[in-house]
């Protein structure tokens, strides 16, 4: 009798499975991504040529709300990625350079911007569509010369938030 109850309730546990899979709510997927080369600041982090905190676990992470200007996205644990003298690696490029975004996860995409010295060189619309795996830009640096910050900002199309790396360049 004992092993009729057992079987019994293995079977309408099996049974029961699909339904609370579809029946249960879905959580929301989180956007994560950061550009890796020229390596941003948080890809240096994630290799370990600068050591910065806790962003070196997490280099995908680093997202605030849209319309800030600062490296870490407001995300305080990520403060390392605002110090200029870090001992960032600078990579040297010309006028026009390409940047590759890596996605660890992918949302709607509004647009991509992207600045020095608060100026805006830069903008890709994303066409509120979700990116693939990764993506490329090639961006016209505006004729600024000498070590420069880039600003790289992934603008989400369906939250509030906007994904935040700074590279640093020498822009021959």
């Amino acid at each position: 009798m004992a092993l009729r109850r057992r079987i019994a309730a293995l079977a309408a546990g099996v049974l029961a499975a699909p339904l609370l899979v579809v029946a249960l709510p879905t959580s929301q997927a989180f956007a994560h991504g950061y550009v890796s080369s020229p390596p941003s600041r948080q890809a240096q982090c994630a290799k370990g040529t600068v050591s910065c905190g806790a962003v070196k676990y997490e280099p995908q992470s680093v997202e605030g709300p849209k319309g800030l200007r600062s490296c870490n996205g407001g995300v305080a644990g990520f403060a390392d990625l605002n110090n200029d003298s870090k001992g960032w690696k600078v990579t040297s490029v010309g006028q026009t350079v390409t940047f590759n975004w890596v996605f660890t996860a992918r949302h709607r995409t509004s647009n991509y911007e992207y600045y020095i010295g608060g100026k805006r060189v830069g903008f890709v619309d994303g066409k509120n569509q979700q990116p693939p795996a990764s993506v490329s830009h090639t961006i016209n640096l505006g004729g600024v010369t000498g070590q420069q910050k880039v600003l790289a900002i992934w603008n989400i199309g369906d939250t509030s938030n906007a994904f935040y790396a700074c590279i640093d360049v020498n822009v021959s």
